[in-house]
């Protein structure tokens, strides 16, 4: 399955789920300090986020998206054939469409950056930072390791909370293993779509969902990374200083999905599949109101060191790359 077909795969489950019983609700406005922009429609999470927080006063804890800036990326074709159909749907939510950044943040107190293109992020987020409003950007953070750490830079300056994930992060067979179910988890194999766009790192457009399922299970720690490159698949080993051994298969040709399988000291479990976005935006929901990213900027940055050595080793033909 391609990237795009996943993508419009998944947004098609979480239409499903809305239409059993997650209406968008007309009838109330948020208080200020609960009022939620975006940034970037051409995206099917600008969609379905938006029809899930609009869509359940209690689950949103009153948050509401109220308003939304439409520019996202200025030249991947599938973000482009995506963004008039987001535009319709995200106005049809009664959420008003604004002409700027600047003027977005005259009409909100939060921020989902979900621009689909990640070498815009530093650009559109530096604005949110610099005004103080808490900022949710989707993956990929950025485009490359260098525009990642700079994001977090500039939210430390401003000190304005800022976090980004998957939402393979908080998916209910992850979350058991982080909870202990399989005991300590001594490694896990994962796989996902892994398109290539040419001006990101190559595990950045889509495998992340794979990386970040990885990452959450196995934690931070990870010292060297090791890729196999073909047309159609790559192998990428990760090795982490307790010896531990983590996989991501990279899927370019052939069926692909997003899950894995974790392996402990007292069992082995499934990863995945992706279900649902409502675990995602309830972590969302709970950054806006508390300001506590539920993840760290350096478990974060690790993610983006590894798929930085992912390339460099893909460019030395398969050679370990320590990360620093």
């Amino acid at each position: 399955m391609e990237r795009r077909d996943f993508v419009k795969t998944s947004a098609l489950i979480a239409t499903g789920m809305l239409a059993s019983g997650w209406a968008v609700a007309r009838d109330h406005q948020a208080e200020e300090g609960k009022r939620v922009g975006i940034i970037g429609l051409d995206t099917s999470h600008s969609e379905v986020f938006t029809r899930l927080i609009n869509g359940n006063r209690a689950a949103s804890k009153g948050f509401k998206v109220v308003a939304a800036y439409t520019e996202g990326s200025r030249d991947i074709p599938s973000a482009l054939e995506m963004k008039p159909g987001i535009i319709k749907a995200v106005k049809e939510m009664d959420v008003e469409i604004v002409g700027s950044i600047t003027e977005l943040l005259q009409k909100v107190d939060v921020v989902l950056l979900e621009s689909n293109d990640g070498r815009i992020h530093l650009e559109q987020a530096v604005p949110v930072l610099k005004a103080g409003k808490r900022i949710f950007i989707d993956k990929p953070l950025a485009a490359n390791l260098g525009e990642a750490r700079e994001i977090f830079k500039m939210a430390a300056e401003f000190n304005t909370p800022v976090f980004s994930s998957s939402a393979l992060r908080f998916e209910k067979n992850v979350q058991r293993v982080v909870q202990g179910a399989i005991g300590e988890v001594t490694g896990a194999d994962v796989y996902a779509p892994a398109e290539i766009e040419p001006h990101h790192l190559d595990l950045a457009w889509y495998a992340i969902h794979g990386v970040e399922m990885l990452f959450t299970v196995m934690g931070p720690g990870c010292k060297s990374v090791s890729r196999v490159h073909c047309d159609g698949t790559d192998l990428v080993t990760g090795v982490w200083e307790n010896g531990s051994i983590g996989t991501v298969r990279a899927i370019r040709k052939g069926t692909a999905g997003i899950a894995g399988t974790a392996f402990g000291t007292r069992g082995i479990a499934q990863l995945g599949p992706f279900e649902t976005y409502e675990p995602l935006v309830e972590q969302i929901v709970s950054f806006f109101e508390s300001g506590k990213p539920p993840v760290t900027a350096d478990e974060t940055l690790e993610i983006f060191r590894f798929m930085d050595a992912a390339d460099r080793s893909r460019k030395k033909n398969g050679k370990a790359i320590h990360l620093s």
